[in-house]
């Protein structure tokens, strides 16, 4: 080797009075200055862990490049970088960085050229090492698949024992044989991952073996380590946030089961709260609990791994605007749900009339409500609809006295109102489920042109037979006119009179009552 005679001329020893560090164990190479985040002590380090990891490279198989850029110059070997030279390091010397690095440059290549003969021996031992290596893999293999066999029985044998089935509540959700499915099909790939991953690690120790082969090996080591040193990081780094996150999720629990008691409590009436209704217990808690999980979320939101990523960002911006087009009636409706709630209009069970449809509360949601009819139809109201609309409740008005049940009549003027009344009360009593105290009575609504609007109106308590009750009530009302012989009817008058007849009825007029005959009188 021919090195520059400015070059021969330095000692290299004496570099340590100037600060300067050595690499290698001769105290050839010496390094005076960190570079990036590496200080000078971890940049000798590292340059002298590549150095080992390359002693046994043949440098007619690995040669040595060079690459000048515009900070520091890097000698690499099989595209890794082995030793960056920086102006400090070139100072030292007293030499320009060109220079420089073309003088480690030769001492690295002389450092790692060996004897051929040396080589041929190291590479026959190697090659014995691999085809070792390979054997006992294959010898192996038969008692690896006898292993996971062993396990497949073993899952077998816990039939029964451990694989019982898996119910919620009436519903088997996973029966034996099914789990059984799953295990083996789990086991079956843990076999083929487990056996992957030990192939994939004998390669980089087979392929570290031979000098042409070192740099795949590292570089598929790396491919393993360096993943999982970075999620190492990561892992460690998220562990605040996680501990963060826990103790609001705990916090949020137990919360929510002190709210939950409290529910109960006031819904069983246990617990009084003046002004609050037992029928609100179920419907505020719900709407506290969604708020405090919400606001929980949004505390969590920013600690979540990725949250500020912006695929993170997209996903939940798509979600939100699907919520925001599909959900606006869904939201009208539970808004709607809650008002109706407040407002105590009904209950499950009431008998009530919600625009032309009448029947009994069968249930109450979020959503809708639905009524069961008296044809015994399940009709669904929007929750949205029934706010816009007036809603009568059969079943509060029978809590005090019973519900009026009424129905009107049209009665010409020739029939006394007295004996009107009396009819229709005589139906009123002579119907089941109507009651005698409150005593029924009659309204007379309007006096129209040819006949008098006559209301009965009487009470019950059998709200959920008021159908049969009106039935019953009307085929009385026709018997008891019947057999009086009043006429139910409303009379149009078309026949031509003279007018001189009164209409007053005939028991008001006197018994020598005669209609005055029409005065003619003639002039001469």
């Amino acid at each position: 080797m021919v090195v520059d005679s400015a070059v021969q001329q330095k000692t290299i020893h004496p570099m340590v009075e100037k600060g300067g560090f050595p690499v290698d164990a001769d105290s050839t190479i010496f390094l005076f200055k960190g570079i990036g985040p590496y200080s000078l002590e971890e940049r000798a380090a590292r340059v002298r862990e590549k150095l080992t990891a390359l002693e046994n490279v043949n440098l007619d198989i690995t040669p040595l490049k060079v690459e000048y850029n515009q900070e520091v110059n890097d000698i690499l070997c099989q595209d890794q970088i082995i030793l960056s030279i920086n102006d400090a390091d070139a100072q030292a010397l007293g030499l320009s960085r060109r220079a420089t690095t073309e003088y480690y440059k030769d001492l690295l290549k002389n450092a790692l050229t060996q004897e051929e003969e040396g080589f041929s021996n190291l590479l026959f031992v190697n090659i014995g090492i691999a085809l070792l290596i390979i054997g006992l893999f294959i010898f192996g293999l038969k008692y690896y698949n006898r292993l996971f066999r062993l396990l497949a029985f073993k899952l077998q044998a816990q039939k029964g024992k451990v694989f019982k089935g898996f119910k919620v509540k009436q519903y088997e959700l996973l029966t034996v044989e099914k789990q059984l499915l799953i295990a083996g099909w789990l086991l079956t790939v843990a076999k083929y991952a487990l056996l992957l991953f030990i192939i994939y690690l004998l390669l980089p120790a087979l392929f570290a073996l031979f000098p042409w082969t070192q740099g795949l090996a590292n570089k598929l080591i790396h491919y393993v380590v360096d993943p999982l040193v970075a999620l190492g990081h990561k892992i460690v780094g998220y562990i605040p946030n996680l501990l963060f996150i826990i103790v609001i999720v705990v916090i949020l629990k137990y919360f929510l089961k002190l709210l939950s008691f409290f529910k109960k409590e006031v819904a069983t009436g246990r617990l009084e709260i003046k002004g609050f209704y037992p029928e609100w217990a179920s419907p505020t808690f719900n709407i506290v609990r969604a708020i405090f999980i919400a606001l929980a979320f949004i505390g969590i939101w920013p600690l979540l791994p990725m949250s500020n990523s912006e695929i993170f960002k997209g996903v939940s911006t798509f979600f939100g605007l699907l919520v925001a087009l599909g959900g606006a009636g869904a939201f009208s409706n539970i808004i709607a749900g809650l008002v109706i709630t407040y407002m105590r209009s009904f209950k499950i069970g009431d008998r009530v009339k919600i625009g032309e449809v009448i029947g009994d509360v069968k249930e109450k949601a979020l959503l809708n409500t639905k009524i069961k009819t008296i044809k015994n139809e399940i009709i669904t109201i929007p929750n949205s609809q029934m706010i816009n609309s007036h809603t009568i409740n059969y079943t509060t008005a029978n809590e005090e006295e019973g519900l009026i049940l009424h129905t009107t009549v049209t009665i010409g003027y020739d029939v006394p109102w007295r004996e009107v009344h009396k009819l229709l009360v005589e139906a009123a009593l002579a119907t089941e489920h109507i009651k005698k105290k409150p005593h029924p009575f009659v309204l007379q609504t309007s006096l129209d042109d040819f006949y008098v609007s006559y209301q009965l109106n009487a009470r019950t308590r059998e709200i959920q037979k008021m159908a049969l009750i009106y039935s019953e009530l009307h085929k009385n009302i026709q018997d008891k006119f019947n057999e009086a012989g009043v006429e139910i009817m409303s009379p149009h008058y078309g026949a031509h009179r003279d007018g001189n007849q009164s209409t007053i009825p005939q028991s008001y007029l006197p018994e020598d009552y005669r209609a005055p005959s029409f005065r003619i009188k003639t002039e001469e």
